[in-house]
């Protein structure tokens, strides 16, 4: 589960680029704020707490796949606010609607797929599970690349203000 390693990392190194780019979260974006910066870090934040859920040593099957439902129920919820606000901001990108609630909303359902294969006879329930995070960690790399980039041409738009 070095993918959890991998995501603490990368909320550390969100967390240094938005104490640099503070300028940037303005109350006027606060709504942006909410819609595109908190899910990277939740999704990153949970991928880190399905790791630490899998090195659990003492886990049956069953309390693995209760603590996998527990996260991806939370994560379909929070999913499906920020699919709610994403609606409200009007925002009509289509690789926004997919990067911050279709493909997230995706990989939670696969994770719990695979919670009900980890407790069922069939034995691929550890490959749903790896694709479903996988899957939640590209789309997050996406999101986390295009807030850089916002930020970015933020700070380039103020120096050419100057």
């Amino acid at each position: 589960m070095l993918l959890g390693t991998a995501s603490a990392a990368l909320v550390a190194l969100l967390f240094v680029a938005v104490s640099i780019g503070a300028n940037f979260l303005t109350p006027e974006r606060s709504v942006a704020t909410r819609t595109f910066m908190s899910p990277v870090v939740f999704h990153f934040s949970t991928l880190l707490l399905i790791s630490l859920v899998m090195l659990v040593p003492s886990h049956t099957a069953v309390s693995l796949a209760i603590g996998i439902v527990l996260v991806a129920v939370a994560g379909l919820g929070y999913t499906t606010l920020v699919l709610v606000g994403l609606a409200h901001a009007s925002v009509s990108d289509i690789a926004d609607r997919f990067g911050y609630g279709i493909l997230p909303s995706a990989a939670y359902l696969a994770m719990l797929a695979a919670a009900g294969l980890l407790i069922s006879p069939a034995a691929w329930g550890d490959d749903v599970l790896a694709a479903a995070v996988v899957l939640l960690f590209a789309v997050n790399i996406r999101n986390a690349w295009d807030l850089m980039l916002a930020f970015a041409r933020q700070v380039a738009s103020k120096s050419s203000d100057t």
